[in-house]
């Protein structure tokens, strides 16, 4: 899926830990299926890709934090389009050390955020080469 016509995304993975020192990942709930995934969209103008994916993932689930500046891998997904059509996307995925989340932001109404743990999170999402991310994390981090 690494054509012409893939389109380019950018993600952010939030996580965090526990007081008990668990590592924990956020993910979200898309807008349309209600199905599990994580913050994502396309590049915003003026913003490198570390800073697309951590303004989707305030106006996503109202999350704020410190994101890397390095890519921790992607994944690929078959976007549905308003006119039914799909668009495949390739999505650089970036770790978002979440250190806070907003009482208010702009999809609040839209979408539903939990705490997953890795293995939880990663058996939630569709896309197995997310999901692997997803499972990699704690070593990435450590």
């Amino acid at each position: 899926m690494s054509d012409a016509h893939t389109q380019k995304q950018y993600a952010a993975l939030p996580w965090h830990r526990r007081a008990d020192g668990a590592l924990e990942v956020m993910l979200i709930t898309s807008r349309d299926t209600g199905r599990w995934v994580i913050p994502k969209g396309w590049p915003v103008s003026g913003l490198s890709p570390s800073n697309s994916a951590a303004h989707e993932a305030r106006e996503e689930g109202g999350i704020v934090g410190r994101v890397g500046d390095q890519a921790i891998g992607r994944y690929h997904y078959n976007k549905g389009m308003p006119d039914k059509s799909s668009v495949p996307c390739a999505v650089d995925v970036f770790a978002l050390e979440v250190e806070r989340q907003l009482k208010s932001w702009p999809e609040r109404k839209e979408r539903r955020t939990q705490w997953f743990l890795p293995e939880e999170a990663a058996a939630a999402v569709d896309e197995p080469e997310l999901a692997a991310l997803i499972r990699d994390l704690p070593k990435r981090l450590a």
